[in-house]
């Protein structure tokens, strides 16, 4: 059975965050399979896809099982795009650790596909197009998860927009209305020898904003809430100008206006909306495992 684990995987801090998922399921065991005198009888579990999909967190969702004492590999990689009845996932070992890893890691696994579907959506769309331009999601998935979120935006072919805020220079309009009048400019000009390294992205809502922040140098504008229709305008003004600034439209992008925003003449798209797509179907099967 392949592929094999690899990576964050073999331990560390991806073993603390499944075993705190774990916790968070079982803080004191599994009291269903303790009372029905489960424990040490050999079991054996199955992951199937129910309907096809992309799919994600296989890997964490294999060691989350292996913590737990069961002999488990994977079937495919996350990415993998699967048909229906597929095998994702399979492992042997003792009752008690197959029944108290199941549903998280069946958890896990739906989520985190779900949400690599919804993206693949979003990227075929754009694809079967002829557009190359990327999917960039954000950091607005719910608060824990994105140690997985992201790796499951990643398994539906996009990238992260931004990892959280140690890692970007993004100015918003809340940063800019605590600045004093008068030095926005002034600031946005010092983030470029404070951060020499760093590509200095603004947000704007204002087509005007918009076209005075690229005539300062702002590398992205991050635009909330254009329409297509705002993008296009922009980007022409931009042309005239011979500016070079990229554009990012943000708030709103889904499957359905994707492509309109690549069209207009947008560099890359600003998305959360595969973070609430729903969750991909993953059959289980539990058994004896003498029974093949």
């Amino acid at each position: 059975m392949s592929p094999a684990l690899a990576g964050p995987w073999a331990g560390g801090l991806e073993d603390e965050r499944l075993r705190a998922l774990l916790r968070e399921d079982a803080p004191h065991g599994d009291l269903s399979t303790r009372s029905l005198g489960l424990a040490g009888r050999p079991a054996q579990i199955h992951f199937h896809a129910r309907g096809p999909g992309v799919v994600a967190a296989i890997e964490a969702a294999t060691r989350l099982l292996q913590l737990c004492g069961v002999a488990a590999q994977p079937a495919v990689a996350s990415g993998a795009r699967v048909d229906d009845g597929a095998l994702l996932l399979a492992g042997q070992g003792p009752a008690e650790g197959v029944l108290l890893g199941w549903k998280v890691a069946q958890n896990l696994v739906e989520a985190a596909s779900g949400m690599a579907r919804g993206a693949a959506a979003i990227v075929d769309a754009l694809r079967a197009e002829g557009s190359d331009i990327p999917l960039a999601c954000t950091r607005k998935a719910p608060p824990g998860t994105h140690w997985w979120a992201a790796q499951a935006i990643e398994a539906g072919g996009a990238v992260m927009h931004r990892l959280g805020l140690s890692e970007t220079l993004l100015v918003f309009p809340e940063h800019r209305a605590l600045l004093p009048a008068g030095e926005v400019s002034a600031r946005l000009q010092a983030l470029r020898h404070q951060q020499p390294e760093k590509r200095l992205v603004v947000e704007t809502g204002d087509e005007d904003e918009a076209l005075a922040l690229a005539r300062l140098g702002v590398d992205v504008l991050q635009l909330e809430r254009f329409t297509p229709e705002a993008v296009a305008r922009l980007h022409q003004a931009l042309r005239a100008e011979g500016l070079a600034t990229r554009l990012a439209p943000a708030g709103g992008v889904n499957r359905g206006n994707a492509l309109a925003y690549a069209r207009a003449g947008a560099d890359l798209l600003v998305s959360s909306a595969p973070y609430f797509a729903p969750p991909a179907e993953v059959q289980v099967h539990i058994g004896p495992a003498d029974a093949a």
